[in-house]
Order: C-alpha cells, then structure tokens, then sequence
C-alpha cells in the first residue's frame, strides 16, 4: 500500500515516528518519508540513524499552516502524531496545549484538503474519552475536528480517521523508563500515585502495526480503538523492582484512576470487531458509510447499550511475568 508513496509524520521524531519509519523501511519501498518536527537536535540525530534516499526532514511546526502546506505537497499518508502531551504540564500551560492539540489540528486538516492528500490517520490517546484533564480535552476537541473534516473535504477525495490508544511501554517520558532511572539512582522507594490506579497498555510495535492495518481499513470518520491489555500501577512497580517498597504519593494535577478508550456514552455508536472496536462518528455526513464492515471485508456489531471500555473492567490483563518479557524484547530492538 505504501510502496512508490509519499508518507510524512508530524511529531517525527518521536518513539513512534522512529518506529514507524523502521517498519516501514523494512516492509515497503516509499518514495518519501517526511519527518515533520520542530525541534533540529533530534532532527539531526533522527538523520544519523535514518539516512535512507527516501528521508526527508522538514523543520515546522504544526501551528505553523504555510509551512504545513509546503510539506504537504504530493504527500500521499500523512500520520499526525504531534502534540504536548505531559498531563500536569498542560494543566499549568492550557494555551500553548490548546495552540498545539486543537489549533494544530486544523491546520493539519486544512493543509490535507488545500493538497488533496488521500489518507490522513491522527493519534489520540485513552485521556481523550471522558476526559478529566486539559491535554485528554484537546485531544477529544482535535477528534471531534478530524472525524468532522470528512464533511468539509467537499469534492476532494481526502479521507480522515483517528486512531485512539494507551500508555506505551517504554515510550519517551512514560512512567518505566521513569521508574528505571529512579532505580539507577539508588530510591529507597518507587512512587505510586493511587494503589489501585490501572491503565491500558500497548507495545510500540503493536500501535504501529494497528495504524498501518488501518490505513488499509478505513472509510474516513472511524475512530479505531485495539483491544489491549490493563495493569495496576502496582504491578508494574513490583515488575519492575519486586525488592523495593512502593509509597503512595497522590494523584497528580488532572490524572485520572482508570483510563476510558470507549465511553458509555458512545455505546450506541460503537462496533466491536475481532481485534478492535471502531466508534462511528455521532453526526451524519454527506455520503453515508456503513462502518459495520471495513474496506478489508471484516464484520463488526454494535456492542450492548451502556457498554465502556475501561482499563478497569478490562477483559484483558498484563501480568508481571508478561510486562518482563514485554520489556526484554524492547531491549533486544533497542540494540
């Protein structure tokens, strides 16, 4: 699908930039791959270890719209995985979340329509359903602006989806690669906000498989949620460091106990499928789809009424053994 394409991912530079672009040097043949960020250190370091002829690397920002819509040019797959998203930083800093999550968001939709580029999938995150903090708010307003763009793409043959997911293991700034610095600096203890805290979790590889799988599944509007596992806090910390004591600290500025990836109150538009669920979009557009069956032929059905996809009531728990074996295989990639 992507082979002879043009593929640019704003917020590049991140863990799942990085890791989209290895797996897609490795399982297709593009013609560009257009790192969109800000920041020229990580740029400059990204190049050391992607310097393919398909590689290209754009300094911009996404609120930032003439920039965006000279990348944009030919671009064929745009990933927007841009955004600021350390919860108590948001929380201190609204506008300049607001600026980049929401404001952002739109350029990014407007820079799509103005060059006709073909598939747009935007990551959000669990904070987004229900949300209680700043950062999880900007995030549903810039879902709600991307399912939305599939009525303002007019004549254009533009396509917009979301695809919602959880904690990373091991991703940049989350909470393992926190705990393991702790540990490395000798802590008598590891923090634990609220013992019976949960949240979903899912593999780099895996969140970058789930989006690929969607580009080839999506109509525009969907928002694609995979089935993934939960996992106390305190299970992970035990995991981690099984010989240090844990002590409760207190919820942060806008965290929440349990995550939500499906809200009740979304229940009458949500289909489960074998593998993912899908939230059809609450307003109705101009060309009806039917999102019951995707575009690879698989079947999904409407959940029952006052069903919610929570990190609590999950069907699917990580153990502490599967967390370690989790990690050991991140540690082989990393080398």
């Amino acid at each position: 699908m992507l082979n002879n394409k043009n593929i640019l991912i704003t917020g590049g530079t991140g863990s799942f930039g990085k890791k989209f672009v290895t797996k897609i040097l490795k399982k297709y043949k593009p013609n560009k791959i257009i790192i969109y960020s800000r920041d020229e250190l990580k740029q400059f370091e990204m190049a050391q270890q992607f310097n393919d002829n398909c590689m290209r690397y754009f300094i911009g920002d996404v609120r930032d719209l003439p920039r965006l819509q000279k990348a944009m040019k030919g671009v064929d797959f745009v990933v927007h995985a841009a955004a600021l998203k350390h919860v108590p930083i948001a929380e201190y800093n609204p506008m300049e979340c607001i600026k980049t999550n929401v404001m952002g968001a739109q350029n990014i939709i407007d820079a799509c329509i103005d060059n006709e580029v073909p598939y747009t999938i935007a990551l959000s995150t669990d904070k987004a359903a229900s949300p209680a903090n700043l950062y999880g708010a900007s995030k549903l307003v810039a879902d709600k602006l991307f399912v939305a763009a599939n009525n303002l793409a007019g004549g254009h043959k533009v396509k917009f989806s979301v695809v919602r997911y959880g904690n990373v293991l091991g991703s940049r700034g989350s909470v393992i690669p926190y705990f393991k610095k702790l540990i490395a600096e000798g802590v008598a203890f590891l923090p634990i906000t609220e013992p019976d805290m949960t949240r979903f979790w899912i593999t780099l590889e895996d969140a970058v498989c789930f989006v690929l799988k969607n580009f080839e599944r999506m109509q525009g509007g969907e928002i694609f949620v995979p089935k993934i596992p939960s996992m106390k806090m305190t299970d992970m910390a035990k995991a981690i460091a099984p010989h240090l004591p844990q002590k409760v600290i207190g919820i942060r500025p806008g965290e929440k106990m349990h995550e939500v990836m499906c809200p009740l109150d979304d229940s009458h538009l949500t289909l489960e499928f074998n593998d993912h669920f899908v939230i059809k979009p609450s307003i109705t557009f101009s060309s009806p789809m039917d999102y019951t069956k995707n575009k690879l032929g698989e079947k999904g059905k409407l959940v029952k009424q006052g069903f919610e996809y929570n990190s609590r009531d999950n069907t699917i728990w990580l153990s502490e053994n599967e967390l370690l074996q989790k990690l050991k295989s991140l540690k082989k990639e990393e080398k």
